[in-house]
């Protein structure tokens, strides 16, 4: 078996530096918790095993290929970005209500603590839904890995290779950004920059959200 690895290598490099849903989940739940950045991130990757899997076995052909299938894995993806937005925007709005309140001190300590269980599961299924839900992965396994494969080899063999490749970079690329994102605890204990950024983020999924289903 013969692949373009240093070819390769640079693609998926580059896939992973652009910033798109997965890099906000992470970056977003990294900030709250390295634990919940982390937990993120693997479901982020447990998605594109998903995508390698279908598109080793041939099932993301017939979903790219079939219109009614492939908008409406779209537009579900669509719309659980703008949920989380929605959620987020939620969230900020409710934290500057609690700030009123003389118990404000007591539940930022408790949520400092650390996360519970049901935290880590929600911050590996957002990871794991907004990945799955991105056409756009299924896309890239189906386009692009085929294009560093061997054709006289295994097809199936070779994207099963350069995707378990492109996940286990994936993985360490993830673990760094939660180091880095990390470091915006400090400033969200503020409550106002807490609330801004809870704005923002929430916002920026809304428009990325938005601007999936607007996508003919």
């Amino acid at each position: 078996m013969t692949v373009d690895l240093l070819g390769f290598l640079g693609v998926v490099l580059v896939a992973y530096v652009v910033p798109g849903p997965d890099f906000l989940v992470v970056v977003r739940s990294a900030a709250e918790d390295p634990s919940k950045g982390r937990a993120a991130a693997l479901g982020a990757q447990t998605g594109l095993c998903a995508h390698m899997l279908a598109a080793a076995a041939g099932l993301s052909v017939i979903a790219t290929r079939t219109p009614a299938v492939y908008d409406g894995i779209r537009l579900m993806g669509a719309a659980y970005l703008v949920y989380l937005g929605v959620r987020a925007v939620l969230t900020a709005r409710r934290t500057a209500r609690e700030r009123r309140h003389a118990t404000e001190a007591t539940s930022d300590a408790q949520e400092e603590g650390g996360p519970a269980r049901g935290r880590l599961r929600s911050a590996f299924t957002q990871g794991l839904l907004t990945n799955v839900l991105n056409p756009k992965a299924a896309l890239f396994f189906l386009s692009i890995l085929p294009q560093f494969v061997d054709g006289d080899g295994s097809m199936a063999q070779q994207i099963f290779f350069l995707g378990v490749l492109d996940i286990l970079i994936g993985v360490v690329y993830w673990f760094a950004l939660v180091v880095v994102a990390a470091r915006l605890r400090a400033l969200l204990a503020r409550p106002k920059v807490r609330r801004r950024w809870e704005l923002t983020t929430g916002w920026l999924f809304i428009a990325i959200g938005v601007s999936v289903a607007a996508v003919a």
